[in-house]
């Protein structure tokens, strides 16, 4: 497993990583960015992503495995340790690393120790420029991006390294090497290391996570002593310099011969510079970390570069305790402490001049004006960037002048073709605005005003066809919400299961043919308006869900086990008569009073009769354009007639009278005759109504009027039953005798015919 991973879900294509990584170890793809574990350096500059989303790779389970098998395990302390445990004395920190199983601790500033004299030995024999090889972050620089310096990295162990081979020396092979440290690229050694001799490291922070974990408390500890052997001044060996004192090098202020230098930026122009030889020193002493190892990418930020150095020299001054095992001070052949290095790089096209010019002008830059060099894609100039395009390693959107631009435009065609879809939707709800100049009409809009942009409950209560469903669409219109959904659903129209799926959601899996997740309305809805029609028919366990959104505001999809917050306003509409369903327990009482905040009574359309031309008119130009046919109006006798007409099925039903005499009309002008035959009775009535208006009293006309429109219900009932009266009588819900009756008082005679055809209705007028 590689040492550094990347989540991708944290990824959020800010350019953090590639900015910071030196080598452009990383490349953009899919959609997030990942690193190139064959060009990674193992420097850590990506960890310092804001979200998150590369990681060091967790090995604290794979200690304690270790510590927990029975072979021996030998714990090797970095040489910078003083400065990150400083609130401990080394004892308690070698007390509390035997607490959880180890059974030796070492330093390992010993390992330069025994590498000093090999270098000695180099560079009194080599007769070219020398690297040291202690910082793998330096020699996997060389390896994978200026190979042409592979021969002169020292061909010798890093400290690390030489450490874990001298224990495992001594305590054979079975024994288990953990080295702590601050630096990242020490895991990328410990895999590149072919002899196995380290098998673990950690870092600073996941041993102090381990000493929480197991409830270990080190500076409660009493001190304990030092295993192996005693490294003297090379715990120097961390500190700007401690390598020369570490391996009694000497120079001086003017000696160009030994370079020692840190930091990123003076180790990467140090190597270029000896790819091209410009410089030819005969030893460079290089540290990738800024301030050297003591500054690594697990440094406490808080503390000063300069405490830190005082705290290791104070460390070296100090007298420690030793616990050297006979084992350590008897060892007469020293373990092998070469090791060899090799061309590791990847071969990456090389852009020609026509393709650096191409990329580039896909991202709008036609000359060097227009290379802006704002790095904000993580590469220092605009031409870095068209290289790593054409390499595979970077994405063209990853230039933000570029991106930014197209965002401009893209902005400026969706807001035509915003304006363009407004445009269409106010055409579309100007069509489905409500009509009508009656008193009752003009109460409930401006109930719709004054409730619209409040987050109120709405009932709507009303006949059946009055336009329960145009005055929540108005009420949406008017709302905060308007931007928003309005989501329709019709109680009636499915069955209990199937509703609270519709409603609620589910969950793949939750019923026999809930073969994927699906998303509620009440969660599409989320941030709009969702209306409820014919809310009075939902079943006694819908009502208790649907009371527990409104009082929580949460909704849980069939078959789950958590719920989602949703943020929805509730528009129910009913024909029925919810009091009196609270009475006979067929509805909730607390869901009523939750439904029941605001109310809207829609008024039928009989008792609208100074709107009704207005309708007819709205209605005509709807079916005119549905029909695409040349209609011109409708005749006063034809709307005199709907005038007096009582209208059962109110709006819907004028509706489909205006369409099929729409379909009926010859000569481009609705008459009466085009209407169906109860309108030319109504008309009839009405003028007779005119005539002896004065001569009638109000009982009279009353009476009179009830009975014309119960004549002519009872004649519909049936032409639809074809003169069957059983069958007309069921379809009224009246009994069969009773039908009778109401037939012998109006003086309606049926013949029934014998053919499959609408029986003969005598419409006598009643005595």
């Amino acid at each position: 497993m590689e040492p550094i991973v990347t989540y991708k879900e944290r990824c959020r294509r800010c350019y953090s990583c590639v900015r910071s990584c030196p080598v452009k170890a990383i490349k953009v793809d899919g959609g997030y960015a990942q690193i190139m574990h064959d060009r990674c350096i193992g420097c850590g500059n990506c960890l310092s992503c804001p979200q998150q989303a590369k990681v060091v790779v967790d090995r604290m389970v794979k200690t304690q495995e270790m510590l927990a098998s029975g072979s021996p395990v030998v714990a090797v302390l970095g040489c910078s340790f003083p400065a990150f445990f400083y609130k401990l004395l080394p004892g308690q920190l070698v007390a509390a690393l035997k607490s959880l199983g180890f059974c030796e601790v070492h330093e390992g500033a010993y390992g330069a120790t025994m590498i000093a004299d090999s270098y000695q030995s180099a560079l009194k024999s080599s007769d070219r420029p020398l690297i040291s090889s202690h910082c793998s972050a330096v020699v996997d620089l060389v390896e994978r991006h200026y190979p042409s310096l592979v021969p002169n990295i020292m061909p010798i162990a890093s400290p690390m390294v030489a450490t874990g081979r001298f224990i495992k020396s001594v305590l054979g092979n079975e024994a288990r090497v953990v080295y702590v440290s601050s630096c990242i690229a020490a895991k990328f050694e410990m895999q590149e290391d072919a002899s196995g001799a380290i098998d673990v490291v950690l870092t600073y922070q996941e041993i102090d996570k381990l000493f929480k974990n197991r409830g270990i408390t080190p500076a409660s500890l009493a001190e304990a002593p030092f295993d192996g052997l005693n490294p003297g001044d090379c715990r120097l060996f961390s500190l700007t310099g401690g390598t020369l004192r570490a391996f009694g090098i000497t120079t001086d202020f003017q000696d160009n011969d030994t370079i020692c230098a840190e930091g990123e930026l003076h180790t990467i122009g140090i190597i270029r510079d000896l790819a091209a030889r410009r410089i030819s020193p005969a030893f460079v002493d290089l540290r990738f970390c800024d301030g050297g190892c003591v500054d690594g990418p697990f440094r406490d930020k808080e503390m000063n570069h300069f405490y830190k150095r005082k705290l290791i020299i104070g460390h070296n001054s100090s007298q420690l305790p030793y616990k050297t095992a006979g084992h350590y001070r008897s060892l007469t052949t020293v373990p092998d402490l070469t090791r060899t290095f090799s061309d590791k790089s990847v071969k990456l096209p090389v852009p020609g001049k026509d393709d650096v010019k191409r990329v580039l002008q896909s991202t709008n830059k036609y000359s060097h004006g227009d290379e802006l060099n704002c790095r904000a894609c993580g590469y220092n100039t605009c031409r870095e960037h068209a290289v790593a395009v054409f390499q595979g390693l970077a994405d063209i959107q990853m230039c933000l002048p570029h991106s930014m631009q197209r965002i401009v435009e893209e902005r400026g065609s969706l807001l035509q073709k915003y304006e363009l879809v407004q445009r269409e939707l106010d055409r579309q709800a100007g069509e489905d605005l409500i009509v009508g100049r009656d008193p009752g009409i003009r109460e409930v809009m401006e109930l719709i005003h004054q409730v619209g942009p409040t987050p109120t409950t709405v009932l709507i209560r009303g006949e059946t066809g009055t336009g329960k469903e145009l005055t929540a669409r108005g009420i949406h219109r008017n709302s905060q919400r308007n931007d928003k959904p309005l989501m329709t659903v019709n109680c009636t129209t499915l069955t209990d299961s199937l509703l609270e799926s519709e409603l609620f959601g589910h969950k793949k899996g939750s019923f026999t043919g809930a073969i994927a997740d699906k998303k509620g309305l009440f969660e599409a809805a989320d941030g709009g308006t969702i209306f409820l029609d014919e809310i009075g028919d939902i079943t006694p366990k819908l009502q208790a869900e649907l009371l527990r959104i409104l009082d929580m505001g949460e909704v849980r999809p069939v078959g789950s086990v958590s719920a989602k917050k949703i943020d929805v306003r509730l528009i129910a509409a009913t024909n029925k008569d919810l009091e009196l369903g609270v009475r006979e327990g067929w509805f909730r009482e607390d869901l009523y009073y939750r439904l029941n905040v605001f109310c809207i009574e829609l008024p039928p359309l009989r008792n609208r009769p100074e709107s009704v031309p207005d309708l007819a008119q709205h209605f005509l130009e709807k079916a005119r354009k549905k029909l695409n046919k040349t209609i011109a109006g409708i005749e006063d006798r034809a709307v005199k007639a709907m005038q007096h007409y009582q209208w059962p099925g109110n709006i819907r039903e004028m509706q489909n009278v205006i369409e099929r005499s729409a379909v009926l009309v010859k000569d481009g002008i609705i008459r009466l005759e085009n209407l169906p035959t109860v309108f030319t009775d109504t008309y009839e009535s009405c003028l007779d109504v005119d005539v002896n208006r004065r001569r009638t009293s109000f009982k009279a006309e009353r009476e009179q009027q009830v009975g014309r429109t119960e004549k002519h219900i009872i004649a519909r009932y049936l032409e639809e039953s074809r003169g069957n009266v059983a069958q007309a009588a069921r379809l009224a819900n009246v009994p069969r005798r009773s039908f009778y009756r109401l037939l012998e008082k109006h003086g309606i005679e049926v013949v029934r015919s014998h053919t499959p055809r609408i029986s003969s209705v005598n419409l006598a007028k009643p005595a």
